[in-house]
């Protein structure tokens, strides 16, 4: 509910709190035209479309002759699936206002919807030919044609959209998607040029053709662009983030703390920027300074995870397992689902010799990431340590059912399988393992270190050596 919370002023955030109360005492309570609108497009923008054709609902019961609000309320009726109730409110509409533009597009809409996506794309040119205001109307065709599976015209569209209104952020982030989606890069990169050298002097060609290139993973031309962009509007926040981001891409936390640091100041304190200097002074193993900025972010955003689990990383790595272990379940009060977390908990459990947490933590990462084999090898690990071979196989069994084609697992089950005496499943699970993956036959070695000196072992591994 807080995405676009920034986007409603305190007045709106005010009648909105009217219209609930209005709700709860079953009252009635006059609000003009202009307010439904701004209460429908609050519950829209939100997601929460139940709540908004109850808006419709009590706007039109005061208004039953406007048609704004007949169209708001198909629009809506659309997003919660009832397309024929939405499109017969249209065709009232069509025959009170036939010249009205909302018609054709509102019927795109719902086509759209409703998945009939060749209906959409007329109903959206048509509305196109008779609005001024086209670049919505062609970011809608983008999506229509993108949802319908072809990618191309949609990117059509979107550069359309964006020809017209080069602030069109959603035609941009779609645009972008797609580009991963066809490969056609360059093309990408040709439009956003030619912005630049039309008019280079336009801050926001410069941040898109920057985004362009950091997804196409051209961080250095991406840092130039997003510079020129904050050389030219030296307020430019999201380009200074964005710029920070590539910096660490490349693997440059130290410019990468500059740039955060630039977004930070440019306005009011920023949890997720100071989270991410932290990060950034994590990788640089400056720890104190990390967990400074963790702490920071904390502050400014109690319930922020990742800051609780970034500190945990910084005590971990240092030894202090037994506060990362507070710092690692205090994230966890704040996001459960989080399989890294568990795992980070389960490693800082085990150090601590506290067994049981260690297993139980492992086993809370497996229900979340049965796909990561490191929940699996690092948990065997500890049923193994402890004398109980059988234990570690049959964990690890199952993980194989799982992931099949993960060598790493057989190579442990082989080494596992060897612990227990059971020498013919060993060399099943080598034999495995090898076909999988010849080249980590290493690891086998790096773990289990007494086991280059077995003669049977070598000879298999020189059978499949290329």
């Amino acid at each position: 509910m807080n995405d676009n919370f920034n986007e409603f002023s305190g007045e709106d955030l005010d009648l909105i709190q009217r219209f609930e109360s209005m709700q709860e005492n079953n009252g009635a309570v006059f609000f003009d035209l202009s307010d439904f609108e701004t209460i429908i497009d609050y519950y829209a923008n939100n997601f929460n479309y139940s709540q908004a054709l109850k808006a419709c609902d009590a706007g039109i019961a005061q208004y039953p002759f406007s048609s704004e609000l007949l169209i708001d309320k198909a629009q809506v009726l659309a997003m919660l699936g009832a397309f024929d109730e939405a499109l017969a409110l249209v065709e009232e509409v069509a025959l009170r206002e036939p010249q009205n533009e909302d018609i054709a597009l509102t019927r795109g809409i719902i086509f759209n919807q409703k998945g009939d996506f060749a209906l959409a794309i007329d109903c959206f040119k048509e509305a196109a030919e008779n609005s001024e205001v086209k670049d919505d109307i062609f970011f809608n065709i983008g999506l229509s044609y993108q949802s319908w599976g072809k990618f191309k015209s949609a990117m059509k569209y979107y550069k359309k959209s964006l020809s017209l209104n080069i602030e069109n952020e959603l035609a941009l982030q779609e645009l972008l998607y797609c580009l991963e989606i066809t490969g056609d890069g360059e093309q990408v990169v040709s439009f956003f040029q030619e912005f630049v050298d039309a008019d280079p002097y336009s801050a926001m060609a410069w941040f898109n053709l920057g985004l362009t290139h950091s997804r196409l993973g051209n961080y250095e031309k991406a840092i130039a662009a997003y510079e020129y962009a904050t050389l030219i509007k030296s307020d430019f926040a999201a380009a200074f983030v964005n710029m920070a981001n590539s910096y660490v891409y490349l693997g440059e936390f130290s410019k990468a703390i500059e740039a955060f640091k630039a977004a930070n100041e440019l306005g009011e304190p920023n949890a997720d920027i100071l989270c991410n200097i932290g990060e950034c002074y994590e990788k640089l193993s400056q720890w104190d300074l990390a967990h400074k900025y963790y702490q920071k972010a904390i502050d400014l955003s109690p319930e922020m995870d990742e800051a609780w689990f970034g500190i945990g990383i910084v005590l971990d790595l240092q030894g202090r397992w037994l506060e990362a272990v507070h710092y690692y379940r205090k994230a966890l009060t704040f996001y459960a689902e989080n399989p890294d977390y568990w795992l980070a908990l389960a490693a800082a459990e085990y150090q601590l010799g506290n067994i049981i947490s260690s297993v139980e933590a492992y086993e809370q990462a497996s229900i979340l990431a049965p796909e990561n084999k490191d929940i699996w090898l690092n948990w065997s690990i500890i049923l193994y340590e402890q004398g109980n071979y059988e234990g570690a196989i049959d964990l690890l069994q199952n993980a194989v059912e799982l992931q099949p084609d993960e060598a790493e697992l057989h190579y442990r089950l082989c080494a596992y399988s060897l612990a227990a005496g059971k020498y013919k499943q060993a060399y099943n699970y080598l034999e495995n393992a090898l076909i999988l993956n010849f080249e980590k036959h290493t690891l086998l070695f790096e773990f289990f270190p007494e086991l280059e000196s077995q003669k049977a072992l070598a000879r298999l591994i020189d059978q499949y050596r290329k």
